[in-house]
């Protein structure tokens, strides 16, 4: 049985077929405050049982059998937390796939240690901290044309009441959009936003998951009419937005 203080900690789930990396990996993660379940592949997950006790995954793309593609689509099946895909590749091919079948990030093989533990950090904080807007007056509730966003509860409603599942980076996304209507932000502009990071100048993660989250709040994704793109500029929230106050 866990102790107060293990409860309290983050629960990162670690899925790596490499025993070595596996090990490393746990250990790095436990002496950085974490709490820490390893597994080789998608069959140990599910043998551990549900995936709603952990608050985020590290996942290896290039799992045998069950890749970490398809693992990574089987879990957003069951809960929206971050997930991290850790690739080999130096190209951009397997962040693109990792983005598109909502992942949240990715980082390229081998890494520094600093850098897992910060990215993993950086996602858990966007969960428990407030909209990055701050004011006198903080707002924690938006609507645009019969949209709902609770920023508090981390909650999209569709005009028909419907409950709309985001990832946490779609999630993020949407509240720097509904923060700053009528602007048009840049791509480095939403990555440091979003993510907290600069753009590499072939990184297309912004592009990818503005194509998912159009596909969840546009009538017709193809021909935005919420989130527009501003030709050699970025991209534009075009729509009124209508900000309510913390309590």
């Amino acid at each position: 049985m866990l102790d107060a203080v293990s409860a309290r900690k983050p629960h990162i789930l670690v899925v790596d077929d490499d025993g070595e990396i596996r090990r490393l990996t746990a250990q790095l993660l436990s002496e950085n405050g974490f709490r820490v379940t390893a597994v080789a592949d998608g069959d140990a997950l599910r043998r551990q049982g549900g995936v709603d006790r952990f608050d985020l995954a590290v996942l290896d793309v290039m799992l045998p059998g069950e890749d970490g593609f398809a693992l990574c689509r089987h879990i957003r099946t069951l809960s929206d937390m971050p997930i991290i895909m850790l690739t080999a590749r130096a190209d951009e091919t397997d962040r693109v796939v990792g983005l598109e079948i909502g992942a949240d990030d990715y980082i390229v093989k081998p890494f520094a240690s600093r850098e897992l533990v910060a990215r993993i950090r950086a996602r858990l904080r966007r969960l428990q901290v407030a909209p990055p807007l701050r004011s006198a007056e903080r707002r924690t509730r938006f609507s645009f044309d019969g949209w709902m966003i609770d920023s508090i509860r981390r909650e999209l409603r569709a005009p028909d009441g419907t409950i709309i599942s985001l990832t946490s980076t779609e999630f993020d996304l949407l509240i720097v959009f509904v923060e700053r209507p009528q602007r048009v932000l840049s791509r480095d502009e939403l990555l440091d936003l979003v993510h907290g990071r600069s753009a590499h100048p072939f990184d297309r993660s912004i592009d990818v998951s503005i194509s998912r989250l159009r596909k969840k709040i546009e009538a017709q994704a193809d021909e935005p009419r919420f989130i527009r793109t501003v030709r050699n500029g970025g991209y534009v929230f075009s729509t009124d937005v209508v900000a309510e106050p913390d309590g």
